[in-house]
Formats: structure tokens, sequence, C-alpha cells
């Protein structure tokens, strides 16, 4: 068994993020290191506020931390990345590659995340000449950044600043201008602890504020100034010194905000506290980041809750006298905050969809709480002192930062569903995330395809056959007219501030069009059933009357074809006939040539800039024959190339891939798109595709898409088809030698029968296109990643589980159930709210109210145990909440699914399992049950609930019945009246059974911390017995079974592995159960099971929360899909044959030696983190030699005993067998 990874949707959480300009001098970007590797170049639009991606580069690697910094005298910012490569990364941006360019690579230790290995935290001096690389534990080091005499980029040997039995908590570079670079620590001795057994030791432990020095004339680091600072303290930030600020740090933590410099004694301000939050619990600060101009300087505090709070310093000639702290705004946890120069906040959230703010406030508004130095030596730094001080507020919406856009993410993925698709058996499968978390939590349904925003829809007074749009001249950047053809008519519209019919076009109103144009003089072309018709010059006083040009013989014209300088007609005879536009403005006819048969399409590309002609014209037959003629004036209408079709031809287009390579697609009418390349000198054609696209005759249109030429397909359902992103496409790096053609993906829209590129000054890449009796013009997302769009659901509480229900009629339902600790339900906020309502006004009835928006900015920190919960219905087609169920006070719903009992017929009823009172350290509940729900259309109807002695943390269909994990047990119920009988039992594992997969009569359980077990339910002795375990202890996190005697399996440390039981398991099982009264007394194997072998591995590089096998494409093979807590979503795509397996697995080989990864991390140890990988190939990597330079591609294919081209081909067949 051989799978090869493919990666659908990127990750989208961000572990860190640095502002800086990398790729000009005054660039406003961004750049953040996702979860999985990915390092991205975020820059955003001064036109319409988003967040645009300039670069993405895949590095194979755990990035841990990353920084901005410049070298003296450079004009652009670098970034130093650490990583799990035991190496420190400099990386500068190549602005006319679009990618990063490795600049220093310097190992230091191991690979992995290790306490003891640098990589944890990293700091750069602001003057950029030095960078800190510091470990959880005792490490650090000093790199030296300079130049040499020629001056290109130099980097020093490390200086160590170690310090044994230290925990390092965070390091920042102190601002301390041209003197010696200077890092400030955050620091714990454990030495002390570590030999006291009683404990007291650890707990007088001081945490200290620690300055290292880096002395650039002795080149050695010395341990410079430490101090006690709080024990909670946590997170580091500089101070702006010299003339702009008072340098030292910022020391924040639980409760409080200090300041702290070297020989300036400490000033300290209470963070201000929520209304209503307990005394007792400490509130923790998280992020800080720091705002700084030539005149002010401020930071931005956040808080666990996500409360941003500005912290300001009075200082003068004698140090700080004040450290303010004000309330500024709401937000959501985030991983990191950058502030831009140009007055920009991008916040990545911890969980759900990140944001880009602008500042419309600094905060300070004289009614914000706030809070200044406090000096009373009696106030502690636990949460009771600080509730002293501290003042309190009410969360309120947004006042100083206005939202300018909101990038999905998919990021804290809890559960993946694939659904039945919604359009029949041509639609893809549609995905269904839950993600999120708290008050922001949403299920995300998952449709392959562009984006598409619509612009404008009309009706028109009948089915149009075709569409053009017209432009007013040559040097028009916006169109001014639409043509729509019927069968028997012709309408033109004009286009301004509203669509309106025009009367005097000049065009032929009584015959159907089936070619316009704009010729290169200003003058309109129509080639009609009738013939062909010049009109104009559009717009010029007294034009002459339209000029018109009839077939011989009354012959009509069945195709045509027409660009700024070229006409071609088809005659029902099967002859060609040819116009070129000559120098007095009139269409010429050059000449004519006979097919042998009935031409059904016709294509003219675009005369190229600088030439006189398109070379070449397509004629595709109703014969399913393709014929390429030259144009040349010397060699006219000559056949260059024959291609036979398989299928009559029912559309073609040109399609410019760059300066010598055309794509020329061919739209059959039996749903195929064929696609061959042409040489744009010589006409030669070569590597030739296909692709399935729909059941009805596709009809191609050229269009524009991301700046360069594309094409959209319409069959079942509407294509796209641009060419692939990447800088070295755009500069025509040799993509096309590659195979790096036209990128095909349907667009997630309604079907269309036709359409046509469409510019104005709303949507300069936009489409007119027509579905049924109407018009469309839409926008396609150029900024669409990976390969879906999302629809969103918003949800009350965490989504904790999701469960496919069956549909009603065509459209798909799923179950969700939610949870959320330290949360009021329903109620209970209603309740609350009222209480206060009338606290402060006596009138319910009175005055507006902002605790809506303050309980959705965070959560009410109740006592622990308190949990509010609900199980909704989600119709997947429209994203509508059927039905919404609020379940009982404290009470948690933790895991649900759909399941029809024997004797009770096909009706589906739906189990869901709960604890009240639930807490996690220690575990403890007050009661558990499983809650059975009858399914009447779009309603849940309790039937009964029965308890359990723990909380059934997995429960799914099993032949009838309901397999439910109760603790380390397996339990197999039946429907009763008053509850559910018990009717089989067994313990299953030794810790916690938290997931569970069913097929046939076994089911794969898999343990918190020790693997997978194989259960089989012994019919003959109403028994289950465990027949097989898992060799190696894993902590499960998903399970997903392929076959009978087969399971993928997710585990806490980001690995995927496929295990097998042996043939003879059941009678292993059997025999080691010692027979049908031990099996019934329900006790373990006792190690005399078969041994789950691992067929396959691989470490996907973030935590899988979900494995679904399932087909994700229309008449697509079954893959296993995953998703990760970070949001992405991937397949392991099984390989149909020996030859695609030695193929990717060599293909992974040479790119692999080609493709270096940026932080130096080896690629094979990274997919090896904790256990070899075996038998997965890797499909990212092996998507990389389209991106290789083209010497390295023919090296490369050459030892695969392929060309370019045909490895391009393997690449686009294996993800076509996907998606």
């Amino acid at each position: 068994m051989h799978f090869v990874q493919f990666t659908l949707n990127p990750p989208a959480a961000v572990v860190a993020a640095a502002f800086g300009s990398f790729s000009a001098g005054r660039a406003q970007e961004v750049v953040v290191a996702r979860q999985g590797g990915a390092l991205e170049l975020l820059r955003p639009d001064e036109a319409t506020g988003r967040l645009a991606t300039v670069a993405s580069t895949a590095t194979f690697s755990c990035v841990r931390a990353l920084c901005a910094v410049r070298p003296t005298g450079a004009a652009t910012d670098d970034v130093a990345v650490a990583s799990d490569a035991g190496t420190l990364t400099v990386l500068r941006f190549d602005a006319a590659r679009g990618a990063w360019t490795r600049i220093h690579c310097e190992t230091f230790g191991k690979t992995g995340c290790r306490r003891a290995v640098p990589g944890q935290y990293l700091a750069a001096d602001p003057r950029g000449r030095a960078v800190m690389v510091a470990a959880v534990e005792r490490t650090k080091l000093v790199y030296t950044l300079n130049r040499d005499a020629a001056g290109a980029p130099t980097i020093s040997s490390p200086l160590e600043a170690h310090k044994a039995r230290c925990v390092v908590f965070d390091v920042v570079a102190l601002d301390v201008g041209f003197d010696n670079p200077c890092f400030a620590a955050l620091e714990l001795d454990y030495g002390d602890a570590d030999a006291d057994a009683s404990g007291e030791a650890a707990r007088d432990a001081e945490k200290v504020l620690t300055y290292y020095e880096l002395d650039l004339g002795l080149n050695h680091v010395t341990r410079r100034w430490s101090e006690p600072v709080a024990r909670t303290a946590n997170v580091l930030a500089a101070a702006p010194g010299g003339g702009d600020g008072p340098s030292g740090v910022l020391v924040c933590g639980e409760n409080w905000v200090a300041f702290k410099h070297e020989g300036h004694a400490e000033v300290r301000a209470p963070l201000p506290r929520r209304a209503g939050f307990p005394a007792a619990r400490g509130l923790l600060a998280t992020r800080v980041a720091a705002h700084r101009q030539r005149d002010l300087f401020f930071f931005l505090v956040q808080s666990e809750l996500g409360d941003l709070y500005k912290v300001t310093l009075a200082w003068g000639a004698a140090g700080v006298t004040d450290v303010r702290v004000s309330v500024f705004d709401t937000l959501f946890p985030a991983s990191a905050l950058c502030i831009t120069r140009n007055g920009l906040l991008y916040a990545a959230a911890e969980a759900g969809d990140h944001a880009l703010f602008q500042f419309r406030g600094v905060g300070d508004g004289a009614d914000d709480a706030a809070a200044g130095a406090v000096f009373d030596p009696s106030l502690g730094d636990d949460g009771p002192g600080a509730a002293k001080v501290a003042p309190a507020f009410r969360p309120a919406p947004l006042r100083n930062l206005a939202p300018l856009d909101r990038p999905e993410s998919l990021g804290g993925a809890t559960a993946l569903e694939v659904l039945a698709a919604a359009g029949g058996a041509q639609d893809d499968a549609r995905l269904a995330v839950a993600c999120g978390r708290g008050a922001r939590s949403s299920l995300r349904l998952l449709r392959r395809g562009v984006g598409v925003a619509e612009v404008a829809a009309s009706p028109l007074p009948g089915r149009p056959a075709a569409v053009w749009t017209l432009r007013g001249g040559a040097q028009d950047a916006y169109d001014r007219h639409i043509v729509v053809s019927f069968t028997n008519a012709t309408l033109v519209l004009r286009v301004g501030d509203a669509v309106e019919e025009v009367g005097d076009s000049g065009f032929l109103a009584s015959e159907a069009t089936l070619a316009a144009a704009l010729l290169a003089d200003g003058a309109l072309v129509q080639a009609h059933a009738a013939g062909v018709r010049r009109v104009g010059p559009a717009g010029a006083a007294g034009a002459a009357a339209p000029s018109e040009w009839r077939p011989p013989g009354g012959e009509r014209v069945v195709a045509a074809a027409a660009n700024e300088r070229q006409v071609a007609v088809a005659l029902g005879g099967g002859d060609v006939v040819y116009f070129e536009l000559d120098a007095s403005g009139a269409l010429a006819e050059l000449g004519a040539k006979g097919l042998g048969g009935a031409a059904a399409a016709l294509d003219l590309g675009p005369v190229p800039p600088g030439r006189a002609r398109f070379p070449f014209l397509a004629a595709g037959g109703a014969d399913g024959r393709l014929r390429l003629l030259s144009l040349a004036p010397d060699d006219l209408l000559a056949q260059v190339a024959l291609v036979d079709l398989g299928a009559p031809c029912a559309g073609l287009a040109f399609v410019a891939l760059g300066d010598d390579d055309l794509e020329l697609c061919a739209g059959l009418g039996n749903g195929v798109l064929r696609r061959v390349r042409v040489d744009a000198r010589t006409g030669a054609l070569g590597d030739a595709r296909a692709r399935f696209l729909g059941g009805r005759a596709v009809r191609l249109a050229r269009v524009t898409h991301g700046g360069r030429a594309a094409c959209v397909a319409l069959a079942g359902r509407a294509w796209l088809g641009a060419p692939r992103g990447g800088a070295a496409a755009a500069a025509g790096d040799g993509a096309a030698a590659a195979g790096a053609a036209l990128a095909w993906a349907p667009l997630a829209y309604d079907a269309l029968e036709h359409a046509a590129p469409f510019a104005s000054p709303r949507c300069a890449e936009g489409v007119v296109a027509v579905a049924g009796a109407s018009l469309r013009i839409f926008v396609c997302d150029a900024a669409t990643q990976g390969e879906f769009t999302q629809a969103v659901v918003p949800l009350r509480y965490t989504p904790r589980r999701l469960c496919a229900l069956p549909p009603a009629g065509a459209a798909p339902r799923v179950l969700v159930v939610e949870a959320d600790q330290h949360r009021y339900n329903e109620a209970e906020r209603r309740a609350l709210a009222a209480a206060r309502r009338v606290a402060r006004d006596g009138d319910m009835d009175t005055g507006d109210d902002d605790d809506d928006a303050a309980d959705d900015a965070g959560p009410v920190p109740p006592a622990p145990g308190k949990w509010a919960s609900c199980v909704r219905v989600v119709d997947a087609a429209s994203g509508a909440t059927l039905e919404l169920l609020e379940l009982g006070e404290s009470e948690a719903a933790l895991s649900c699914c759909c399941v029809r009992f024997a004797g009770r017929g096909n009706e589906a009823f739906v189990a869901v399992g709960t604890a009240r009172a639930l807490t996690f350290h220690p575990r403890t509940f007050t009661e558990c049950a499983v809650h059975v729900y009858r399914l009447l259309d779009a309603r849940l109807v309790l039937l009964h609930r029965t308890p359990v002695e723990a909380p059934p943390l997995a429960l799914a269909a099993f032949r009838g019945r309901l397999l439910v994990a109760v603790g380390a047990s397996a339990r197999l119920y039946d429907l009763g009246k008053r509850k559910l009988l018990r009717k089989a039992e067994t313990r299953v594992a030794p810790a916690l059974v938290v997931r569970v997969a069913v097929v046939g009569d076994r089911a794969f359980c898999g343990d918190a911390l020790h693997g997978v077990s194989l259960v089989r339910y012994a019919r003959e002795r109403n028994a289950l017995v465990v027949v097989a375990e898992d060799a190696a202890p894993r902590g499960v996190t998903a399970l997903a079974a392929l076959d009978y005697d087969t399971v993928a399996v997710a585990d806490k440390c980001g690995g995927v592995t496929v295990l097998r039981a042996p043939a003879d398991a059941d009678a292993a099982g059997d025999a080691a159960a010692g027979g049908a009264a031990r099996a019934l007394l329900g006790e373990a194997a006792g190690g005399g099971a078969a041994a789950l072998a691992p067929v396959a591995r691989y470490h996907v590089g973030d935590v899988v929360t979900a494995l679904r096998r399932a087909a994700l494409g229309a008449g697509g093979a079954e893959v296993v899909a995953y998703a990760t807590v970070s949001g992405a979503v991937g397949a392991l795509a099984p390989s149909p044959s020996r030859d695609d397996r030695d193929f990717f697995a060599h293909l992974e080989m040479h790119v692999r030696q080609e493709r270096l990864a940026p932080t130096g991390r080896d690629h094979a140890s990274y997919r090896s983190s904790y256990a070899p990988a075996k038998d997965v190939a890797d499909g990212d990597l092996c998507a990389e030699f389209l991106a290789l330079p083209a010497d390295a591609r023919r090296r490369v294919a050459a030892d695969l005993d392929r060309t370019p081209a045909d490895v391009a081909k393997k690449l686009e067949d294996a993800r076509n067998r996907v998606l």
C-alpha cells in the first residue's frame, strides 16, 4: 500500500509574524510563519484595503520564531528564522523572482524542537548588528552580522551566553543606539529547586530580568545586569532609546505591567479588569506590539481574554515616572500582533479568521478605563492585590480600530465531515469543517472552486445562444457594448450607468451572431449566419453604411472567429474563408480552403504585441478532427497539424502562456476538455491532455485572471483555467517547458451556458455570462487560497464533533455539538443581562444594551465545571440552522453519531454523549449520559437519556446497535423504550478511549495514550473481544477505517499511520480472551492479541484532528481526507499502480536533492520527525518540480526516463484523481 499526500487547503494558523520592508525600501509588509512551515509575505493593498499574499514559500520545517533584521546600510529588511532544523537562517526577499533567497544558514544544534536547542526565542538588534537565538533551557547564542570588503553580508561564529539550570521565558533586543548591542532575557534558575525534594526552593525561586551585552571590540558576550521581577512575568517588549525614549523593557505578566531598566527603579501599573472578573483569578498578558514614530511611541498589550490595552510611558531626564495602562479595544486572542508605520494593525488569531485593522483613534478618550503607576509595596503580584487598584470596565464594540480585511482561516479545526454532493453526481463532495473557539466559532462549508463575486444580474427576453463584449475603441480600457445572440436574432446592449438596449448599433438584428469583435481601426465586425458585416468606425461622424460580405451560392455561415485584425468564417459546405484588415481599413478576403467537412468551431487568438496577425487558425469539425491552419502570407491556410479529438468539437480557445507558447483548448460534445501545447513559431503540437468536466458539451471563452490570459470552460459546471501562480511562471522562467500550463478549477457558482470577458471600472477582470434566461456579471477571486471556497455558519460555542445526517431530498445535513467551558448558557446570559439592566436603570425595556457585544468579546469566567452547550442541525446547502437545542445547566456535549437501530426500520436516531460539571485537571464530573433523539424532518425530539459511569467520548453505529466508549471500555447498546439496553462490554484500553471507527463486525478503538485496539463482536457469544492491539504507544486524535483489516490513525505528534491487522487476528484474539466466560467478564486481552502492523507512516507537521475515507471529486478515487488543528485540509491518495508508486518515490527523491529547504531542514528527516516515513510520498514536494529551474527540471525528468511535460502531466493526473 502506497499513498501520495496532497495539501488541498493550506494551513492558515500563524506561529509568528514580523513587520518590515522586505521587497522595497518603503514597503509596508508583514512576513508570517504558518503552522506547517510556510513563510508568507503579506502586503496591504492601499486601493482595496485587503491583505494580499505577495509570495509563499514552503520550508518543510517547523518554524519556531522569526524577526525582521535590517543590516547596516541596507535599504530593505531581511528575516531571521529559527526552526527545528537546528539552524539560524537569514533570508532576503528577491522581488524580481518573487521568492526568498537564503543569505546565511548557520547550524548550531540537533534537529527537532528540543528544550536545550536554541530556536524558541529570537531577537535582533535594532541596528541590525547582532541576533540572539535562545532555547527554552540553558542555551543562548549571539551572532554578529557584518559586511566584508566587497559589501557581501557576513555572519560570525556563535558566541555563547549560556546559563546552566535556567529556564528562559522571553528574549528581546534593547534599543541602545550605537552602543554595544544588548539583549534582555526573562529567566528562572531551577538549580536549587532540583536539589530540594520538599518543594520549598521551587516556591521561593525568583524570576529575573537579565541583560546580556555583546562587546563588539572584544567579540564576547557578558552577563551585564540582573534583577528580580514578578514571578508571573512572561512577555518582554523593548522601549525606544536614544532621544526617542528611555530605553529599557516593558515586563508584562499576570495582572501587572512594569517598566524595568538597569539603574532604574521598577514602575508598574495594573491591567484594568472586566467587571465581574473574579478577583482571585489572574489576568495574563499574552502579546505585545510596539508602535514607534519620531515623536510618539506606545505599546499595545493583549490579555488572554482578547482585551487590548494601550501602555504609555511618562519619561524625562529623570527616567520613567509613570506607566499608564488604558483600555484600547477588545479583539479575539491573537497569536501575533504587528503595527505598521502607516497605521494598520495585523492581528493573527489563535483560532478562526485573522484580521487587518486601521487605527481611527489612539485611545485618548477621557472615558476610557485607565490605571497609573502604583507604588504600594504591600500589593502583591497576584490577582487579589491587583484587583484592589485596577479599574473595571465592560467590553464594548470597536472604537479605536476599524476592520479592513478578514483573511479566512480554518484555525482551530476540531472536526471534519465529507458530505454528499448537493448538485448531483457531477458535483464534487462538500466538506464541513468545525473550527474556531468560543463566540468566534463557525462551521465552514467548503465547496471546491474559485470564489466568485457577483456584480450584477438581469433578465433577458429569451435564452441566448452566445454573448460577446466590445470596447468603444482600440485604446479604451473598458467595454462599451454587450452583444447577445439568440437563435434567430441579435441584441446589442450599451454599458454605462445602466445597461440599455441599442437600436442603431449597425449590427444585423434579424440573424444570429456567430462572432463579434472590435477591429484595430475602431470599426466593429459581426459574423452572422448570412455573412460578415463591418460597421464603423464606431462613433465616427457621418460614418458610411455597413459593408456586407455574403457567402457565394447562398451558403450559410456555421462558425466564425475574429480578432482585431483577422476574421475567419466556416461555411456549411466545408470551406473556410479568411479575411484580414488591410491598410485602407477594409476587410480583404485573402483565401479559402476546403476542410472536407463542416467546421463546428473556429478560433483566432489575439494578435501578439508587435505582430501583424495571429499565426494560426484552429478549426474543429463535427467529425472529431482538429486542424491547425497557418495564416502566414506565404503559406496561407496550409494545414500545419491534425489531431483526432475523438468526439465532435463544441468550442476552441487559444491561450497565450508565454512569448513562444500557446495552449489550445478544445471543448468536446461529450463533456471532455482536450488541451494541447502549440509552438507559436512552428505550430508543432505536444503535451496533449484531457479531462472530463461535465455531462454537457464544453464551450470556451478567453478571459483575464490575475493580469494574465485565462480561459473559462462551461460544461455541467463552470471551470476556470488560469496559469499557475508564482513569480517564475509570471516571468516566463521556462514554466511552459515544464508543462506548467493552465491549472483548472471549478467556479463556486451556478451553471453557466455562455461567457465572455468583461471590463468596467467596477471589475477590471470581470466575466459576463448567460445562465438560463438571465445575464450575469461576476468577478473571479484571484486571491482564493487552496482548492475551496468557504461559506460560514456562525456557531454559539466551540464545536466539538460533527456528524452527517441523512439528507432531506438533495440537501445534505450535518449535526454539530458545541460546548464551552467557563460560559453561561443562553438562558443564563439573558437572565444576567436583564438583571444588569434592572440594576442600571430600573427598566428592563429602556435603552440600548451592549451585553451581547461584551459577551461575544470574551468568556464569562464563573466557577470551574461551568459549561454551556447546544446541539445544532445545519442545512449544508444553504447554511441555515434547522434546529438548535440548548442542553441543561453545566452539561457539555462531547460526542455524537447518527444510528439506525435494528427493529426500528429505516428510522434515523441521533445519539449525543454528555457530561455534567466536567473538569479536566483533575478529571471530575457529577454525571454522564447518552441522549437519544428521534430525527423528525429537521427537528430533534428527545427519546430518552441513559446514565453512564464516565464521559462518553466516542459514539458509533454498530450493526443496528450503538457502540459507546465509556472510559477505557467499549460498550454495545440496543434501543429500549425508556433507556438504552446494555448488550456487551469489554475493557479495551489502559487509559481512555477517545475515538471509535466501525467496519463490519469490528471496531477500531483509539486510546488517548496507548494507541489503537481492534475489537470484534462475537455474535455466537454476544461478546466484544479484543483481537489486535497497536504495538507502539501513541496518543490518538483521529481514526478512519479503510477496510476490514486496515485503519488510518493520527496522533498528537502530528503523524498519520496506516495500521493493518494480520489475517489470523480473529483466531488469536479468541485464544487470548480465554473463552466466553472471560470475555463476558469484560477483562482485557492480557497482551495475547495480535499486533497491528504499520503499512504506511507520514509526519504531517501538525496535529490531525479528523480523518475521513471518502471520494472528494466527482468520479474521483477514494482518499483519506484529513484536517489539522491549524486549518489545513489534505488527502492521502492511494497509488493506483506500481508504476505510480515508483514514479512518485523517485520524483520525491530527486526533487529533494534539487530543492533545498530555505531553513536547511532535511526533508526526509522532517517527514520522519518521530518515526521513519514509510510508503508515503510528499505530493507537495513533488509539485515543487514545476518551480525548479529549467535545467533542473530536465535533469530530474531525464533521471525518470521522461520529459518535463510528462512529469507535469503525471502530477496533474494524480491531483485530478483526488479532486
